[in-house]
């Protein structure tokens, strides 16, 4: 997924030690054959663990399922994984230490960029929660902006066909600017909602027995925001495209 950060441009501070409530039962450590509840590391021994099964990108960066999340908090949170993990501090121990660490590494990385990236962090807390599969968008215009949509799209084969026969682009540029413009306020709308839906998310965790009921109101209205935020994203880039051609 490409990165798109457009949508939080800040984000209040998270606890990072505040602790993942897993569902995961606990692991027999392969080294001393405790229970462990540790994500990387044996509770017990302090050896590196096999990696819950299932166990989600919140958990391996050790943080609540939340989604306002500073950003900075989040790198350095990264790092200090990231360096612990590291496949080079394990060069002379055992086999099964190396492959673990190489495993811990892998999936840490792929952790910290899905969720540094605020519009694939709310996909990803969907996906999880059910109401999303990976890469899923409703291409579809909705009914309010299906005059506009039409509009825009008669401009851009107005400039197409202008262009190919070396008339004038000025007047047709100019009014395909403006709506552009007038498609990049919705989008702007559509981000602010989305901020909106993180920090009621996050209250809704934090309130008593967790507020289910308005977690699933939340997400099935995230998810038809990030399917409008996708479309009109895609019609703001088709513009832009024609305007640089």
């Amino acid at each position: 997924m490409n990165e798109d950060t457009g949508a939080f441009p800040c984000a209040v501070k998270i606890q990072m030690a505040e602790p993942h409530i897993s569902n995961n039962p606990p692991l027999v450590c392969w080294s001393c054959h405790e229970r462990s509840l540790g994500t990387h590391f044996c509770s017990s021994c302090g050896k590196l663990v096999q990696l819950a099964p299932n166990i989600d990108y919140f958990a391996m960066l050790e943080m609540p399922r939340k989604l306002w999340v500073e950003a900075d908090a989040l790198e350095r949170k990264f790092l200090q994984l990231s360096w612990k993990l590291h496949p080079d501090k394990y060069a002379s121990a055992t086999e099964q230490e190396r492959e673990l660490s190489l495993r811990h590494s892998s999936e840490l990385n792929d952790a910290y960029r899905t969720l540094r990236d605020p519009i694939a962090r709310v996909e990803y807390l969907l996906s999880l929660e059910g109401m999303r599969k990976e890469g899923e968008t409703k291409q579809q215009a909705p009914a309010e902006l299906l005059e506009e949509v039409f509009e825009l799209n008669e401009s851009l084969d107005e400039l197409r066909e202008a262009r190919a026969a070396g008339g004038d682009l000025a007047g047709l540029k100019a009014r395909l600017q403006d709506a552009e413009k007038s498609f990049q306020g919705k989008l702007g709308a559509v981000d602010a909602a989305l901020q909106s839906g993180a920090r009621e998310w996050d209250a809704a965790l934090d309130a008593p027995g967790g507020a289910p009921d308005v977690r699933k109101k939340l997400l099935e209205r995230m998810n038809e925001l990030l399917n409008r935020r996708a479309y009109l994203r895609n019609l703001t880039l088709n513009v832009a495209k024609e305007l640089a051609a």
